[in-house]
């Protein structure tokens, strides 16, 4: 009668905690997160007109003339996979690292021709996650030359853009600005239409 009476115990500690951990917890955190971040407890979605174009979170492919590219993508065989997260896993004295950078260098110096220094390193290497969706002010300015030059979009008028969508961060030992990706080039084909409309 003891065994049984301990493992009826047991039996209801478990459901208990199961519940709890479960279903209750679940519960509650998503019931939290949608009424005092919904933004963010939904993905950090991008819309246009409406439509969703993407997540604030995650990187993706840009490498058309006119807008800004952003970090390389490490995730195989598609960039900015979310399902297939991960960094390249090549150290600094792999070989095939270096003929990577050196590979994107020499595309992003064709690229922009107007672009003076050095290219900025997060253009030529990808992050630890092979997501990242932001890219540095420096990495942003390199770039104005060409999109300015594509777009008809003064560089004054992309430069102010660039600050607006540029992220502080929230305690300046957390890490430089970055630049949202995808929310400026949003902003400049808005910005291109709007020129276009009313040449």
């Amino acid at each position: 009668m003891t065994a049984f009476r301990d493992l009826k115990a047991a039996m209801m500690v478990f459901l208990v905690f199961a519940v709890l951990t479960g279903l209750v917890y679940p519960l509650a955190m998503t019931g939290i997160g949608q009424a005092l971040f919904p933004h963010q407890a939904n993905g950090s979605l991008v819309r246009r007109h409406g439509t969703v174009v993407g997540s604030s979170l995650i990187g993706q492919y840009f490498r058309g003339r006119g807008v800004f590219w952003s970090r390389p993508s490490a995730t195989s065989p598609v960039p900015y996979d979310a399902a297939a997260s991960s960094a390249s896993n090549m150290g600094p004295n792999n070989p095939a690292l270096w003929r990577h950078v050196a590979r994107r260098v020499q595309a992003l110096r064709k690229a922009n021709p107007h672009a003076h220094g050095q290219v900025p390193v997060d253009l030529v290497t990808s992050s630890a996650s092979g997501l990242d969706p932001d890219i540095s002010i420096a990495a942003a300015d390199y770039q104005l030359a060409r999109v300015a030059h594509n777009t008809g979009i003064p560089k004054a008028r992309l430069k102010a853009l660039v600050a607006r969508y540029t992220s502080r961060p929230t305690f300046a030992f957390m890490g430089p600005p970055v630049v949202n990706v995808l929310r400026l080039n949003l902003a400049v084909e808005a910005l291109r239409a709007h020129h276009r409309a009313h040449p």
